[in-house]
């Protein structure tokens, strides 16, 4: 097989720009073409980042591309993931893959028969700082893992995203929207989840943006923006989880795992990088050593300070797994997985009850130094 994979984006919305922008650090993929509904918005970003601009169906028939990444809105991933399989490409998919597990299966069928690839994001758990909470985890450093706490909250999309209706709509919400983060992080550190329960709500029907250029519009609220979730882990482990859209301030942290030994204090999974904190049985919590992670290493300014971005780590990953004949991290049973508890969530906020994973999966393998390095060019 080759050693780099061509690759092409569909959607030329917001998100596509890291692609685009963080692609040329990787090994084994190669961004050659984009495409969109909005031919406008395609010959902007080709223009931007030196890459083709082409309609939908030229993209499918492309035979320089070998994986084609969906940026579309969540609604329609399942529909063009779909398109672009039986196109014979591979597919790497923004989060969430599917809004259901149905769709999940008719997309693995697929591959399946036509021996493709499926991978999907979040990435962000390869990030250094994820990445040595796992190894702190795997060496024993808090013992067994026997719960904790996540938090993801904040007033909403509205206030910031130049475009954030559809986070409102069906496949939007804190919890397929930012959970995906939080719940992938977790099969990091923990592994599969066995069962689920939760109490959704939303505080209004509508909301008003107030971002630019729609600032004044209002958009209608079809989906629960305050959910409060327990999670049972096969291992035992009870991790209470909650995302929210409905909240002005908090001081809750973002993840806090508790083992027989000690506790861990994981910093946001939304991001690669972070400061990793732990205690033992002495409750003395310290930082744990720093370590010369890739993933680590500030690359972008951002309002809060320098920031660490390697988003697309999970796309050249699969790359990289297809080329080596090995199982990808963000792999299609790990998406599934995840799919199965975030909806899982909603349903059992509608239906009052918890509700058993059909699904289940193992932990990635880690993205150590010398794995990492591997990834970059």
């Amino acid at each position: 097989m080759a050693k780099e994979l061509g690759v092409g984006i569909i959607g030329c919305g917001n998100i596509s720009i890291t692609y685009l922008a963080l692609a040329p650090l990787f090994k084994g993929i190669k961004m050659l073409a984009c495409a969109d509904l909005n031919p406008e918005a395609a010959q902007l970003r080709a223009k931007e980042y030196g890459v083709k601009a082409q309609t939908i169906d030229e993209l499918l028939a492309n035979d320089e591309l070998d994986v084609i990444v969906n940026l579309t809105i969540p609604d329609a991933h399942f529909r063009v993931s779909k398109v672009i399989l039986e196109a014979g490409k591979h597919v790497y998919s923004e989060k969430p893959l599917v809004l259901s597990l149905e769709e999940g299966e008719e997309l693995r069928r697929i591959a399946k028969a036509k021996n493709l690839a499926i991978g999907c994001a979040p990435d962000t758990f390869l990030g250094g700082a994820h990445q040595l909470a796992r190894k702190y985890v795997d060496e024993g450093g808090v013992g067994r893992i026997t719960s904790g706490t996540c938090h993801v909250m904040s007033p909403g999309m509205e206030m910031w995203h130049p475009n954030p209706g559809f986070f409102f709509l069906k496949g939007g919400g804190p919890i397929l929207d930012l959970g995906p983060y939080y719940v992938a992080n977790l099969i990091n550190l923990i592994g599969p989840v066995k069962r689920v329960g939760a109490l959704t709500s939303m505080a209004n029907p509508t909301r008003t943006v107030t971002s630019q250029p729609l600032a004044g519009t209002t958009v209608p609220v079809e989906t629960p923006t305050n959910i409060h979730a327990l999670l049972e882990f096969a291992n035992g482990a009870t991790i209470t989880m909650s995302a929210s859209w409905d909240v002005w301030s908090h001081r809750h942290a973002n993840m806090e795992l508790y083992g027989t030994e000690g506790s861990l204090y994981v910093p946001d999974p939304n991001f690669f990088g972070g400061h990793v904190e732990a205690s033992g049985r002495d409750k003395d919590i310290k930082p744990l050593p720093e370590w010369n992670h890739p993933f680590s290493k500030a690359n972008q300014e951002h309002p809060n300070g320098p920031r660490a971005n390697y988003r697309t780590a999970g796309l050249a990953d699969m790359a990289m797994a297809l080329i080596e004949k090995r199982d990808p991290r963000c792999s299609l049973d790990r998406s599934l997985h995840g799919i199965d508890v975030l909806t899982s969530i909603l349903k059992s906020g509608e239906e009052g009850r918890f509700i058993e994973m059909t699904t289940t999966c193992t932990q990635p393998e880690p993205l150590g130094i010398d794995e990492a390095l591997a990834l970059l060019r």
